[in-house]
């Protein structure tokens, strides 16, 4: 067997595209659906009043990888990383740098979850929060529709220009930061929110008929982005993993509370994606809840680690060698059997 190799942002960013991280999340998604793929539900811990340390993971048991990414979120920032394990041996295959991975596979569930769940003329998009994951779901949701103008606000005049110039030169479509909220979200078929908003700010009358929403931001309890009333207007309401959102989206948790009819209604995304759902034409609003889940993670990292194998990429690190664990005060190097 080969020896594990570490694979860097460099590498993740050389080996993968926005689009084609969307391409293994549906596969991913379709394993998940068979009941081939398993998810490790996350679990968290906080301290400083607004650090977090996060674990998630999962398992491919067709591809017989195994994997689990863990990041501790600071004010001073983050450095997640993925590993990735032989399902079969419990050997390490690999370790990721997975911030750049994270991104995608952020912006890549709502690019999906609008491909299957927008409408198929919508145009115009609506990107509130102005923050790292931001261009990636803009740019996310463009590369599943052919979008004509993007709306850009953030509290922040600044961080609001500079992500609309960044957008508008990147994607070549016609972005503008708009001055307030409402102006953002006038006439959006697409709505994004990316923030770290801990009341809801996005209330039932500020989205238009026929609109869909991704809410990618409040992952955690003290977190929300919307009004939980938006929930009784969803023709369909998604998430990509329902038992994260049990647990912890203040939304879903305020709106559903303990009826088990409600929670119902909350179909996990790989379902709409292995049926190949789409959109009712009639619906009203849809509604995708993303929460970050390992099956997500590890599609993008087992894709990674065939790309890297093939393309002779990554650096080689050495296999880890079991050795007795010292039970005395007396030294030894005495190995496992």
């Amino acid at each position: 067997m080969s020896d594990p190799i570490w694979i860097t942002e460099r590498d993740v960013v050389e080996l993968m595209c926005l689009p084609q991280a969307i391409d293994a999340l549906r596969v991913g998604l379709c394993e998940e659906a068979a009941g081939f793929a398993r998810n490790m539900v996350k679990t968290h811990a906080m301290w400083g009043g607004h650090s977090t340390l996060h674990a998630i993971g999962a398992v491919f048991e067709r591809k017989g990888v195994a994997g689990t990414k863990t990041w501790a979120h600071t004010e001073g920032g983050a450095m997640p990383l993925l590993i990735v394990l032989d399902a079969g041996t419990g050997d390490v295959l690999a370790i990721i740098e997975a911030f750049a991975l994270g991104q995608m596979r952020t912006g890549g569930i709502s690019g999906l979850a609008t491909d299957i769940m927008a409408r198929p003329d919508a145009r115009r998009m609506a990107m509130i929060g102005a923050g790292k994951q931001s261009l990636t779901q803009i740019a996310a949701v463009a590369a599943v529709r052919p979008l004509d103008r993007i709306t850009v606000w953030s509290p922040t005049a600044a961080k609001r220009e500079a992500l609309a110039r960044r957008a508008g030169e990147m994607l070549r479509i016609e972005t503008l930061a708009a001055a307030t909220l409402e102006e953002a979200l006038d006439n959006a078929q697409i709505v994004t929110l990316a923030t770290r908003a801990t009341a809801p700010f996005l209330s039932d009358d500020m989205l238009r008929p026929g609109a869909h929403l991704n809410a990618v931001g409040a992952i955690t309890p003290e977190r929300a982005e919307f009004a939980p009333e938006l929930l009784a207007r969803a023709a369909i309401v998604s998430a990509d993993s329902v038992p994260q959102v049990r647990n912890l989206s203040y939304e879903f948790m305020t709106s559903f509370g303990a009826s088990e009819t409600d929670w119902a209604r909350v179909r996990p995304l790989c379902d709409l994606v292995a049926a190949e759902t789409r959109r009712p034409l009639d619906a009203e609003l849809t509604i995708f809840k993303a929460m970050g889940m390992g099956i997500s993670d590890l599609a993008l990292g087992s894709a990674l680690l065939e790309a890297a194998r093939a393309a002779g990429i990554g650096r080689p690190i050495p296999r880890p060698v079991r050795v007795t664990p010292r039970l005395t005060d007396k030294p030894t190097v005495e190995l496992a059997s």
